[in-house]
């Protein structure tokens, strides 16, 4: 069974943030940094690639609400907002979720990656990536 399906389905408790219909927001249990939420569809889907678009609609629109209740009402200065789907780009959970993270000033965060140069030119990524 899923972890956020039982949290969902009450099994397990969570510090619910906000919640509606297809959605439900909760603090992450890792308490790494002030208000880490998690953002999933109540009903599962492994990851962004095989969620409904309407259910993914709701999903990103209660993201924006409390991105923009953690700037607007509690005091943070932006949001950090993350998703990874499939093994490979680090998905630990296979249920949709999506991460946010607030940002304060001076918070000493550094949660961007930091990446190599390419090998390929822009021209040539775009080439071979352009939907056709």
């Amino acid at each position: 069974m899923c972890i956020f399906c039982d949290i969902v389905n009450g099994k397990i408790p969570c510090y619910k943030i906000y919640e509606n219909n297809n959605a439900m927001a909760f603090l992450d249990l890792a308490n790494d940094s002030n208000g880490h939420t998690l953002v999933i569809p109540k009903k599962h889907f492994k990851n962004i690639l095989d969620c409904d678009k309407n259910v993914l609609c709701d999903v990103i629109e209660m993201v924006q609400k409390i991105s923009k209740h953690y700037v607007d009402d509690c005091g943070a200065d932006g949001v950090d907002i993350f998703n990874a789907n499939g093994e490979i780009a680090e998905q630990s959970v296979f249920h949709l979720h999506f991460h946010i993270l607030p940002r304060y000033k001076n918070d000493g965060m550094q949660v961007y990656p930091t990446l190599k140069k390419n090998v390929l030119s822009l021209e040539e990524l775009a080439d071979k990536l352009k939907i056709k």
